[in-house]
């Protein structure tokens, strides 16, 4: 259709630039045709790909987290005299609070997105957020940031862009309950006794979407719905016992709305995140994306079930640390992370994450999350809990 909406250009910083969701954001911009300069990238360690960005892209300032890379990322750029070369997490919050940036689109990958987040938000920016650890870890002390500086927060994730999609134009005192909706992993249909033999190889074949290793690890235990119960739990507001989780398989349901008179309302679309990446970028507005066509028809159902937490039992986890609150959502974060790295490198068994993790979780004293700080001590604790205590397991 034509008369499509014109919209003014908008200075975006990608953060996370060479991580799945960061490759695909700027594979959105570059569809948008003009609608979007990108003015900053920033990266870990994937110097090369970093560099093979900016040159397509031609931002003012490309950011690497390891100063070790600074080097060759200047040495490559070296014929690029206009594009600075920044390091570590000072340059994260330095391109976030430019005057010239209008989005900060964060995709970085653990608790290393908090401080930008906030930096931005502190700014005045629009965050398209794609960074867990932001909400999971800090959501309270986020929140308060979004409320005080009038800056908007837009979830990129896919079920939290459903049910932001699905609150639009929303009387909010009408809602009942929100969906989130799962895939059901890697290990969905396997036989339970199967589980605790289960490889990193398996587990990373993920039936219908393309994410980063960590990522797909946590679907299969399902502690990629622990964290979006969590970050629901703040983006919108509402109870934990509101909040409910169905497996989901042919991932076409990003999630639904419940209201109070009986009525649903959900989002669907084709599992292909350039979808929800574009809407946080545009939204409220709608116009053409790179993203295949829904056939509905070719589907033909839609099936729905109650997880099974013989299956899934990071899943209680998750509710227990959303209900608790305080610190006890880093700590439960940051044990994962250290749980999912034992098991990508084969020392722990599939069947021993969600032990890990609620082994650690049961050692913390959660305490409020009155600031950042308090924040990242509650990760390194769990980080180094979780370090001594897996053998024991």
């Amino acid at each position: 259709m034509g008369n499509e909406p014109q919209l003014p250009v908008k200075n975006i910083a990608v953060l996370g630039s060479t991580g799945s969701i960061g490759k695909q954001a700027l594979e959105v911009v570059e569809g948008l045709g003009g609608g979007f300069k990108v003015e900053a990238l920033a990266a870990g360690t994937n110097w090369r790909l970093l560099a093979s960005q900016a040159r397509k892209f031609r931002p003012r300032i490309v950011v690497i987290s390891q100063p070790e890379f600074v080097r060759d990322l200047k040495g490559d750029l070296q014929d690029l005299p206009c594009i600075e070369v920044l390091s570590g997490e000072d340059g994260l919050e330095y391109i976030v609070s430019l005057p010239s940036i209008d989005i900060v689109l964060n995709a970085v990958v653990g608790i290393i997105g908090l401080k930008p987040t906030v930096a931005a938000l502190r700014a005045g920016k629009k965050v398209a957020l794609a960074n867990k650890e932001t909400l999971v870890a800090g959501g309270e002390m986020v929140m308060r940031e979004v409320g005080r500086s009038g800056s908007s927060l837009v979830p990129v994730d896919s079920e939290h862009s459903a049910i932001f999609q699905c609150l639009q134009g929303q009387d909010r005192s009408g809602l009942r309950s929100i969906y989130l909706t799962a895939s059901g992993g890697a290990f969905r249909d396997y036989d339970l006794s199967r589980l605790n033999e289960a490889t990193p190889e398996e587990a990373l074949k993920h039936p219908t979407w393309q994410m980063g290793p960590k990522v797909t690890i946590d679907s299969a235990t399902f502690m990629n719905k622990c964290l979006e119960v969590i970050e629901a739990r703040w983006l919108f507001d509402l109870k934990p016992e509101n909040i409910h989780v169905l497996v989901h398989p042919s991932s076409i349901v990003h999630s639904l709305v419940e209201f109070k008179d009986g009525a649903f309302l959900a989002q669907l679309g084709v599992p292909d995140m350039r979808i929800p990446i574009q809407y946080a970028l545009t939204c409220p507005a709608r116009i053409p994306g790179p993203a295949m066509r829904l056939d509905l028809a070719g589907i033909g159902r839609l099936e729905f079930y109650i997880p099974d937490p013989a299956r899934y039992p990071a899943l209680e986890l998750g509710y227990h640390a959303c209900k608790i609150g305080g610190t006890l959502p880093a700590v439960m974060n940051a044990a994962n992370e250290i749980a999912v790295g034992l098991f990508l490198t084969h020392r722990i068994k599939f069947t021993s994450i969600a032990r890990l993790v609620s082994a650690v979780m049961e050692k913390h004293d959660p305490r409020p999350v009155d600031s950042i700080d308090a924040v990242l001590s509650a990760d390194r604790w769990a980080r180094n809990v979780a370090s001594e205590i897996w053998k024991d397991l």
